[in-house]
């Protein structure tokens, strides 16, 4: 799917997160999920979240594990485009109209300069304060014996860039490749990704298609494997990667504190997430520009730009060694 995603969803958008939802129940760990979310929609509504900062950081500085859902409003503020939404287009198409299995299949070179041009932009992007307190949070808290980990919607690496390490990328990475012949995922940061697409990929509609010959895009260096390179990212009408769905789950099921960082709660599965938290009578804390459709199950909410609202939030606090 793309790097980030917007406010505002059409009919369409719902539909396809309903078809994932469907896609998931059929698997065994995504059913626990949804049935755990079912089960959410039983409960009685919470009071309206709190937005007072200094009761939040007394629940922080008692956390011992910590989970932070991330979603487009994290990198909003980096600059980085979604091209989702009204205006999200790349040159005539919009992200779902090429990222899917039967676009790369009918037109690998137009998919592939697509995503050419959104790794090129991220390398142009640098990560923002909210990206930063994260990291900074894990690495101090790692020091006092307690845990952060990141789930994010992101495909961008900006987390990374900014110095977290507890990661799970739940719709892949830019910066990685898979082959559809061997399946080898690489990482993959060349710049370009590969000689035929240099100074391809612009935006605008009037640009015509590079149509770059198969053989000419990224390839597998695997073995003399040479196959096909895809984008790792998973595109409309794919399923989660179990292994990563069953490694979220785990540190739901841990977590004394869940954080909803950036993300509108509208996309599935990952707006499952923080309800089931928020269900267990976990503290869940919400940093958005605007309320969203589980913000009411919430014990917090600040509203604002995460880059503004999450610094103090996450900064050290008094009683930290």
């Amino acid at each position: 799917m793309s790097a980030t995603f917007p406010r505002c969803y059409s009919k369409q958008d719902l539909q396809l997160n309903l078809m994932i939802v469907r896609q998931f129940s059929s698997r065994g760990v995504t059913s626990h999920l949804c049935a755990r979310f079912k089960e959410t929609q039983t409960r009685q509504v919470m009071a309206r979240p709190s937005s007072d900062l200094a009761a939040f950081r007394e629940v922080f500085s008692k956390a011992k594990h910590v989970a932070i859902l991330t979603g487009a409003g994290v990198s909003a503020e980096s600059g980085v485009p979604t091209f989702r939404g009204e205006g999200g287009f790349w040159r005539k198409w919009q992200a779902q109209d090429l990222a899917t299995p039967g676009a790369f299949s009918q037109n690998p070179s137009r998919v592939w300069e697509f995503y050419h041009y959104r790794r090129e932009v991220m390398l142009t992007k640098s990560p923002n304060s909210a990206h930063v307190a994260i990291a900074e949070c894990e690495a101090r808290l790692q020091k006092q014996g307690r845990r952060v980990t990141v789930i994010t919607q992101n495909i961008d690496e900006l987390h990374r860039r900014a110095g977290s390490t507890n990661i799970l990328e739940i719709h892949g990475s830019l910066f990685k490749t898979r082959c559809m012949s061997c399946g080898h995922v690489g990482v993959n940061h060349k710049s370009p990704i590969c000689a035929a697409l240099e100074g391809k990929g612009a935006p605008d509609p009037n640009t015509s298609d590079a149509q770059i010959p198969p053989q000419d895009l990224p390839r597998c260096e695997q073995g003399g494997c040479s196959g096909l390179l895809r984008p790792n990212v998973v595109w409309f009408g794919e399923t989660l990667d179990s292994d990563i769905l069953t490694r979220v789950e785990e540190e739901l099921d841990l977590c004394d504190l869940c954080l909803v960082v950036g993300t509108s709660s509208i996309v599935y599965p990952a707006a499952m997430f923080a309800p089931q938290v928020a269900a267990r009578g976990i503290p869940v804390a919400e940093f958005n520009m605007e309320e969203t459709p589980a913000t009411m199950r919430f014990r917090f909410h600040f509203q604002g730009p995460c880059g503004t609202t999450l610094p103090p939030a996450l900064a050290r606090h008094n009683n930290e060694p």
